[in-house]
Protein backbone atom coordinates (compact mmCIF):
# COMPACT_ATOMS: atom_id res chain seq x y z
CA UNK A 1 0.00 0.00 0.00
CA UNK A 2 1.29 3.49 -0.65
CA UNK A 3 1.58 6.14 2.00
CA UNK A 4 -0.62 9.20 1.94
CA UNK A 5 1.41 11.81 3.75
CA UNK A 6 1.56 12.62 7.42
CA UNK A 7 -2.01 12.22 8.31
CA UNK A 8 -2.45 9.22 10.42
CA UNK A 9 -5.89 3.30 13.93
CA UNK A 10 -7.00 -4.43 18.84
CA UNK A 11 -9.54 -8.46 18.39
CA UNK A 12 -13.13 -7.07 18.92
CA UNK A 13 -15.23 -9.03 21.32
CA UNK A 14 -17.78 -6.52 22.46
CA UNK A 15 -21.39 -6.28 23.41
CA UNK A 16 -23.05 -3.00 24.34
CA UNK A 17 -24.27 -2.86 27.85
CA UNK A 18 -27.47 -1.04 27.75
CA UNK A 19 -22.58 -6.06 -1.11
CA UNK A 20 -21.63 -4.19 -3.64
CA UNK A 21 -18.59 -2.55 -5.25
CA UNK A 22 -16.15 -0.11 -3.69
CA UNK A 23 -12.95 1.29 -5.03
CA UNK A 24 -10.74 -0.09 -2.24
CA UNK A 25 -12.40 -3.34 -1.32
CA UNK A 26 -13.42 -4.75 -4.67
CA UNK A 27 -16.71 -6.61 -5.01
CA UNK A 28 -17.11 -9.23 -2.29
CA UNK A 29 -18.36 -12.58 -3.51
CA UNK A 30 -21.61 -13.38 -1.69
CA UNK A 31 -22.79 -16.90 -2.47
CA UNK A 32 -25.90 -16.47 -0.32
CA UNK A 33 -27.14 -13.78 -2.68
CA UNK A 34 -30.32 -11.83 -2.09
CA UNK A 35 -31.25 -13.51 1.19
CA UNK A 36 -28.07 -12.38 2.92
CA UNK A 37 -28.40 -8.92 1.39
CA UNK A 38 -31.86 -8.63 2.90
CA UNK A 39 -30.50 -9.69 6.29
CA UNK A 40 -27.80 -7.02 6.04
CA UNK A 41 -30.39 -4.38 5.18
CA UNK A 42 -32.43 -5.41 8.21
CA UNK A 43 -29.32 -5.41 10.42
CA UNK A 44 -28.47 -1.87 9.39
CA UNK A 45 -31.96 -0.45 9.77
CA UNK A 46 -32.94 -2.20 13.02
CA UNK A 47 -29.64 -2.52 14.89
CA UNK A 48 -27.47 0.33 13.64
CA UNK A 49 -29.48 3.26 12.28
CA UNK A 50 -32.04 2.78 15.06
CA UNK A 51 -29.26 3.32 17.64
CA UNK A 52 -28.13 6.58 16.08
CA UNK A 53 -25.36 5.76 13.61
CA UNK A 54 -25.67 8.37 10.85
CA UNK A 55 -22.48 8.37 8.75
CA UNK A 56 -23.69 7.29 5.28
CA UNK A 57 -20.34 5.69 4.39
CA UNK A 58 -20.41 3.59 7.56
CA UNK A 59 -23.99 2.50 6.87
CA UNK A 60 -23.14 1.59 3.27
CA UNK A 61 -20.10 -0.42 4.39
CA UNK A 62 -22.23 -2.36 6.86
CA UNK A 63 -24.76 -3.08 4.09
CA UNK A 64 -22.00 -4.17 1.70
CA UNK A 65 -19.59 -6.38 3.63
CA UNK A 66 -20.75 -10.04 3.83
CA UNK A 67 -20.45 -10.54 7.61
CA UNK A 68 -21.45 -14.21 7.33
CA UNK A 69 -18.25 -14.97 5.41
CA UNK A 70 -16.16 -13.84 8.40
CA UNK A 71 -17.62 -16.41 10.81
CA UNK A 72 -17.28 -20.21 10.86
CA UNK A 73 -19.75 -22.03 8.62
CA UNK A 74 -21.63 -23.47 11.59
CA UNK A 75 -22.40 -19.97 12.84
CA UNK A 76 -23.42 -18.27 9.61
CA UNK A 77 -27.15 -18.60 10.19
CA UNK A 78 -26.77 -16.14 13.06
CA UNK A 79 -24.24 -13.82 11.43
CA UNK A 80 -26.63 -10.85 11.26
CA UNK A 81 -28.09 -11.17 14.75
CA UNK A 82 -27.64 -8.42 17.32
CA UNK A 83 -24.84 -10.20 19.16
CA UNK A 84 -21.19 -11.25 18.97
CA UNK A 85 -20.34 -14.69 17.60
CA UNK A 86 -17.45 -17.08 18.37
CA UNK A 87 -14.68 -17.32 15.76
CA UNK A 88 -12.33 -19.70 17.61
CA UNK A 89 -9.38 -19.26 19.98
CA UNK A 90 -11.81 -17.94 22.63
CA UNK A 91 -12.41 -14.87 20.46
CA UNK A 92 -15.53 -13.43 18.85
CA UNK A 93 -16.66 -11.22 16.02
CA UNK A 94 -18.27 -8.21 17.63
CA UNK A 95 -21.89 -7.21 17.65
CA UNK A 96 -22.68 -5.31 14.41
CA UNK A 97 -23.58 -2.10 16.25
CA UNK A 98 -20.20 -2.02 18.01
CA UNK A 99 -18.36 -2.39 14.69
CA UNK A 100 -20.40 0.45 13.18
CA UNK A 101 -20.02 2.67 16.25
CA UNK A 102 -16.24 2.29 16.43
CA UNK A 103 -15.95 2.94 12.70
CA UNK A 104 -18.02 6.12 12.98
CA UNK A 105 -16.08 7.34 16.04
CA UNK A 106 -12.81 7.17 14.10
CA UNK A 107 -14.06 10.03 11.88
CA UNK A 108 -11.85 8.96 8.97
CA UNK A 109 -12.43 9.60 5.27
CA UNK A 110 -11.78 7.66 2.08
CA UNK A 111 -8.03 7.55 1.60
CA UNK A 112 -7.26 7.73 5.33
CA UNK A 113 -4.75 5.33 6.83
CA UNK A 114 -5.84 3.37 9.91
CA UNK A 115 -3.98 1.07 12.29
CA UNK A 116 -6.05 -1.77 13.72
CA UNK A 117 -4.82 -3.72 16.73
CA UNK A 118 -6.61 -7.06 16.79
CA UNK A 119 -7.62 -8.29 13.35
CA UNK A 120 -9.77 -11.12 14.68
CA UNK A 121 -11.93 -12.41 11.84
CA UNK A 122 -11.00 -9.48 9.59
CA UNK A 123 -14.56 -8.10 9.58
CA UNK A 124 -13.76 -4.73 11.16
CA UNK A 125 -10.89 -4.25 8.70
CA UNK A 126 -13.21 -5.12 5.81
CA UNK A 127 -15.80 -2.56 6.96
CA UNK A 128 -13.08 0.10 7.07
CA UNK A 129 -11.76 -0.95 3.64
CA UNK A 130 -15.24 -0.82 2.15
CA UNK A 131 -15.39 2.75 3.46
CA UNK A 132 -12.33 3.57 1.34
CA UNK A 133 -9.73 3.36 4.13
CA UNK A 134 -6.24 1.82 3.95
CA UNK A 135 -5.91 -0.57 6.90
CA UNK A 136 -2.78 -1.86 8.63
CA UNK A 137 -3.97 -4.63 10.95
CA UNK A 138 -2.08 -6.69 13.55
CA UNK A 139 -3.30 -9.95 15.12
CA UNK A 140 -1.45 -11.73 17.93
CA UNK A 141 -3.09 -15.15 17.38
CA UNK A 142 -1.43 -16.82 14.41
CA UNK A 143 -4.36 -19.02 13.39
CA UNK A 144 -6.80 -16.11 13.40
CA UNK A 145 -4.29 -13.89 11.64
CA UNK A 146 -3.77 -16.34 8.79
CA UNK A 147 -7.50 -17.06 8.43
CA UNK A 148 -8.37 -13.35 8.38
CA UNK A 149 -5.71 -12.67 5.75
CA UNK A 150 -7.07 -15.53 3.65
CA UNK A 151 -10.67 -14.30 3.90
CA UNK A 152 -9.77 -10.70 3.09
CA UNK A 153 -7.73 -11.84 0.09
CA UNK A 154 -10.52 -14.09 -1.21
CA UNK A 155 -12.97 -11.18 -0.96
CA UNK A 156 -10.52 -8.84 -2.73
CA UNK A 157 -10.04 -6.35 0.10
CA UNK A 158 -6.73 -5.21 -1.34
CA UNK A 159 -6.37 -2.13 0.87
CA UNK A 160 -5.91 -4.23 4.03
CA UNK A 161 -2.45 -5.39 5.09
CA UNK A 162 -2.42 -7.99 7.89
CA UNK A 163 0.60 -8.69 10.08
CA UNK A 164 0.82 -11.56 12.59
CA UNK A 165 2.33 -10.45 15.88
CA UNK A 166 1.96 -8.42 19.06
CA UNK A 167 0.21 -5.11 18.48
CA UNK A 168 1.41 -3.32 21.61
CA UNK A 169 4.17 -1.51 19.73
CA UNK A 170 1.93 -0.62 16.78
CA UNK A 171 3.36 -0.32 13.27
CA UNK A 172 6.01 2.43 13.53
CA UNK A 173 7.29 2.01 9.96
CA UNK A 174 3.90 3.18 8.64
CA UNK A 175 3.11 5.80 11.31
CA UNK A 176 1.62 8.32 11.81
CA UNK A 177 -1.96 7.14 11.27
CA UNK A 178 -5.19 9.03 10.60
CA UNK A 179 -6.89 6.75 13.12
CA UNK A 180 -6.17 3.83 15.44
CA UNK A 181 -8.78 1.25 16.39
CA UNK A 182 -8.15 -1.21 19.21
CA UNK A 183 -10.40 -4.22 19.55
CA UNK A 184 -9.21 -5.74 22.84
CA UNK A 185 -9.11 -4.01 26.20
CA UNK A 186 -5.89 -2.98 27.95
CA UNK A 187 -6.03 -1.62 31.49
CA UNK A 188 -3.89 1.31 30.35
CA UNK A 189 -3.63 2.79 26.86
CA UNK A 190 -0.33 1.64 25.28
CA UNK A 191 2.09 4.54 24.96
CA UNK A 192 3.52 3.43 21.58
CA UNK A 193 0.04 3.64 20.04
CA UNK A 194 -0.47 7.18 21.29
CA UNK A 195 2.84 8.15 19.73
CA UNK A 196 1.70 6.82 16.33
CA UNK A 197 -1.50 8.88 16.25
CA UNK A 198 -1.37 11.86 13.88
CA UNK A 199 -2.28 15.33 15.13
CA UNK A 200 -6.05 15.72 15.15
CA UNK A 201 -6.62 11.97 14.71
CA UNK A 202 -8.73 9.70 16.93
CA UNK A 203 -7.96 6.45 18.68
CA UNK A 204 -11.02 4.32 19.52
CA UNK A 205 -10.22 1.85 22.29
CA UNK A 206 -11.90 -0.10 25.10
CA UNK A 207 -10.08 0.46 28.39
CA UNK A 208 -10.42 -1.35 31.70
CA UNK A 209 -10.40 -4.72 33.42
CA UNK A 210 -13.78 -6.01 34.59
CA UNK A 211 -15.43 -2.63 34.08
CA UNK A 212 -14.57 -1.26 30.65
CA UNK A 213 -15.39 1.91 28.78
CA UNK A 214 -15.12 2.58 25.07
CA UNK A 215 -13.01 5.72 24.77
CA UNK A 216 -12.08 8.16 22.05
CA UNK A 217 -8.63 9.72 22.44
CA UNK A 218 -7.80 12.64 20.17
CA UNK A 219 -4.31 13.99 19.65
CA UNK A 220 -4.27 17.74 20.23
CA UNK A 221 -1.49 20.32 20.25
CA UNK A 222 0.59 19.51 23.30
CA UNK A 223 -1.33 16.46 24.46
CA UNK A 224 -4.37 14.22 24.22
CA UNK A 225 -8.07 14.73 24.84
CA UNK A 226 -10.07 11.74 26.11
CA UNK A 227 -13.79 11.06 26.36
CA UNK A 228 -15.78 8.01 27.40
CA UNK A 229 -18.56 6.84 25.08
CA UNK A 230 -20.32 3.74 26.49
CA UNK A 231 -19.66 0.79 28.80
CA UNK A 232 -18.53 -2.29 26.84
CA UNK A 233 -17.18 -5.79 27.32
CA UNK A 234 -14.15 -6.79 25.24
CA UNK A 235 -11.64 -9.60 25.60
CA UNK A 236 -8.49 -8.41 27.39
CA UNK A 237 -5.52 -7.31 25.36
CA UNK A 238 -2.72 -9.86 25.74
CA UNK A 239 1.00 -10.08 25.08
CA UNK A 240 3.47 -7.28 25.79
CA UNK A 241 0.76 -5.11 27.37
CA UNK A 242 0.51 -7.60 30.27
CA UNK A 243 4.11 -6.88 31.23
CA UNK A 244 3.34 -3.21 31.68
CA UNK A 245 0.82 -3.77 34.48
CA UNK A 246 -2.40 -2.02 35.32
CA UNK A 247 -3.34 1.13 37.21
Amino acid sequence: MRRRGHVVSVVIVATVLIAGCNSHGGQPADPAGDDMQMLRESMVSQQIEARGIKDPLVLESMRTVPRHLFVPENGRDGAYQDSPLPIGDSQTISQPYIVALMTELLEVRPGSRVLEIGTGSGYQAAVLAARGVEVYSIEIRTRLCEKARETLTELDFTSVEVRCGDGYGGWPDEAPFDGIIVTAAPELVPGPLLEQLAPGANMVIPVGDFYQELKVITRKDGGFEERAVIPVRFVPMTGEVERHGGP
